[in-house]
C-alpha cells in the first residue's frame, strides 16, 4: 500500500517592499494627503514640543534649558492673569451659548415660527462673518461718547460707561458679548439637527401623557442630546481658549490687553511672545502645550461628567 499524506500549503509571506510595489497606484493617490499632514502638522507640532524645552529667538543657536520655560510661564503673573480672564470669559459666556442655543432650536424644531431656514441663516450668520469687521461695528456699540449701547442708557438718565477703557474691567463685558453671539448660532444648528434626528414617535407618545413643553426639554431631549450637547461643550471650549481676534481689536489692536490687562486672553500672551510681540519661540512653544493639555483635561473632565453612570453591581442585564 502506498501511504499519502495531506499536506498544508502555507502562503509565502509577501515583503513589505512587494506589498507597496503592488499597490503603488492606490499609494500613489493617498500620498498628497500624508505629505501634507506630515510637512505641516506633524512636523509643527513635533518640533514645537522639542522647542519648548530650548532657549531660541529665531536666528540664534538653540540653547537647551531643560523645563525652565514651563517653570517660568508658571511663575508669571500675567499668565495668570490671562488664564482667568480666559476661563472668566468663557465660563460666562457658556450660559447663554449653551441654554440660547437650546431654546432658539427648540422653538425652530417645534414649529411655533415660520420661516425656520430664514431664522437659521440669520443665527448662522456670526459663525461665517469676519471677526474683524464683526469686532469693528461691536467696538462702535460699546463706544463711550457714540456707542448705541450708552446711548440707550442715557434715554434711562444713566451716565455714559466706560466699557473699553476705564479699569479695564468692563471690557470683558463687551468680549463675552460678541463670544455667546457668535457661537450661539452655530450650537443651534447642531442642536436642531439632533432634535430633528430624534422619532416623532417620542414627541407624539409625550404630547398623549400630557407632557409639558418644560417636561419635553429636560425629560426627552436633554438626555437624548447628552452627546451632541457634550461635542458643543468641547467645540466651544476650544474656541475660549483660542480666542484672540475679538479682544485684541477690541482693546485698540493692545498686545496686553487693554488697560489692567482686562482683555489679556492667553491667545494674546502666547502671541505677544512670539512671534508677533517677540522672540522668545521656546516660551511661546511651552505656552502652547500648556493650553493644549489644559483643553485635553477640560474635555476628558466634561466626557467623564456626561457618561452615562452604571448601577451598583454592574451593567443590568
Amino acid at each position: 500500500m502506498q501511504n499519502t499524506s495531506n499536506k498544508v500549503i502555507v502562503p509565502k509571506k509577501k515583503s513589505l517592499g512587494k506589498i507597496l510595489y503592488e499597490n503603488r497606484v492606490a499609494y500613489a493617490y493617498i500620498a498628497p494627503f500624508y505629505i501634507l499632514f506630515l510637512v505641516f502638522n506633524l512636523f509643527p507640532m513635533v518640533f514645537g514640543f522639542v522647542l519648548s524645552f530650548f532657549r531660541w529667538d529665531g536666528l540664534s543657536d538653540m540653547h537647551f534649558i531643560n523645563i525652565q520655560n514651563y517653570v517660568n510661564v508658571f511663575k508669571d503673573p500675567l499668565f495668570w492673569k490671562a488664564l482667568s480672564n480666559t476661563l472668566f470669559i468663557g465660563i460666562i459666556a457658556h450660559i447663554p451659548i449653551l441654554l440660547g442655543g437650546l431654546v432658539l432650536a427648540y422653538i425652530l424644531n417645534s414649529k411655533l415660527v415660520k420661516g425656520e431656514n430664514i431664522f437659521k441663516t440669520i443665527y448662522f450668520m456670526p459663525m461665517v462673518t469676519s471677526s474683524v469687521a464683526v469686532t469693528v461695528i461691536f467696538s462702535s456699540m460699546f463706544g463711550y461718547n457714540y456707542g448705541v449701547i450708552n446711548y440707550f442708557l442715557s434715554l434711562f438718565g444713566e451716565a455714559p460707561i466706560n466699557w473699553l477703557g476705564g479699569d479695564g474691567s468692563l471690557i470683558k463685558v463687551a468680549v463675552i458679548v460678541m463670544f455667546a453671539w457668535k457661537w450661539i448660532g452655530w450650537n443651534m444648528v447642531i442642536y436642531l439637527a439632533g432634535m430633528q434626528g430624534i422619532s416623532n414617535d417620542i414627541y407624539e407618545a409625550a404630547s398623549i401623557d400630557g407632557a409639558t413643553h418644560v417636561d419635553v426639554v429636560f425629560k426627552i431631549l436633554i438626555p437624548l442630546l447628552k452627546p451632541i450637547i457634550l461635542f458643543t461643550l468641547i467645540q466651544s471650549t476650544i474656541g475660549m481658549f483660542n480666542l484672540f481676534t475679538e479682544p485684541f481689536v477690541l482693546t485698540g489692536n493692545s498686545w496686553t490687553g487693554g488697560t489692567n490687562n482686562g482683555a489679556l486672553t492667553l491667545m494674546i500672551y502666547l502671541l505677544n511672545k512670539a512671534p508677533q510681540g517677540g522672540t522668545l519661540y521656546g516660551y511661546a512653544s511651552a505656552v502652547a502645550y500648556i493650553i493644549t493639555l489644559m483643553i485635553i483635561l477640560i474635555s476628558t473632565l466634561l466626557n467623564r461628567l456626561t457618561e452615562e453612570r452604571e448601577p451598583k453591581g454592574g451593567r443590568l442585564k
